[in-house]
């Protein structure tokens, strides 16, 4: 069995790295390039990184950060936040990113998974899902879980994998920021229907829920934010609790 991953998230604005609650409320949390060190350093697999201020000049200015990453740091990394064409991610794959990941834009106009597959290669492209559940039914968001759209949830995800995506990254909008575990038979269902990797998002509060997304969820990937950025749950420690429980984890 392939091991499976741990991947903090870390939000980026104007150069710095933030963490609030929907975006608000921000606090600067550490300098990205060395929180992404010392988060290499403890462990972690990949890294994500989301501009969240991604204007024109802000998108240039991501791209320079972006290349100051990909000098320092020996993890894989993701970065997003604002894609809307295959220039802008051709932007930052050229400045040393791994992959990108596209959301509202794909929304959108779906096209825009296919473009970028189809230029850069489907194992550059992650598909970010938000969804929440109403009147019964997995609805995919936009706007932080605010602006609910005409699509539900599987059958998105089957269309960005058909498209090209090589990865889905899933956040349940109900579970985002709780702390109470993930939605693990909806991750169940999500993983057994794709044939593409899929990383779990908001929900995490303790090691428990990180491994039953692993396990009853079948995720392939754990991301989180908070519990890494205030020292809640040490890369370290939870990777060694993941392993006494016999879940596959790569360890340093």
């Amino acid at each position: 069995m392939l091991a499976k991953r741990i991947i903090p998230c870390l939000d980026i604005k104007d150069g710095a790295t933030v963490k609030g609650v929907n975006f608000l409320g921000l606090q600067q949390v550490g300098d990205p390039v060395e929180l992404g060190k010392k988060y290499a350093e403890e462990g972690a697999d990949e890294l994500v990184y989301l501009d969240i201020s991604a204007t024109l000049e802000g998108r240039k200015t991501f791209a320079g950060l972006v290349t100051r990453i990909a000098q320092e740091i020996d993890i894989p990394f993701t970065v997003g936040g604002g894609i809307a064409s295959v220039e802008d991610a051709g932007l930052l794959l050229r400045a040393g990113a791994d992959k990108i990941t596209v959301n509202s834009a794909a929304v959108r106009r779906p096209e825009l998974i296919d473009e970028i597959a189809a230029r850069y290669g489907n194992q550059f492209v992650v598909v970010a899902i938000d969804a929440k559940r109403i009147d019964g039914r997995w609805t995919v968001t936009t706007h932080g879980g605010k602006r609910p759209t005409g699509k539900e949830l599987f059958s998105w995800a089957r269309e960005a994998q058909e498209r090209g995506a090589g990865e889905i990254l899933f956040t349940s909008m109900d579970h985002d920021g709780t702390k109470n575990g993930y939605p693990c038979e909806t991750f169940a269902r999500l993983s057994g229907m794709l044939s593409v990797p899929v990383v779990a998002s908001g929900g995490a509060g303790c090691v428990r829920d990180i491994a039953e997304v692993l396990t009853e969820g079948r995720a392939d990937a754990a991301l989180a934010a908070s519990i890494f950025h205030y020292g809640e749950i040490p890369i370290p420690r939870l990777k060694r609790e993941l392993h006494a429980m016999g879940i596959p984890v790569r360890l340093i």
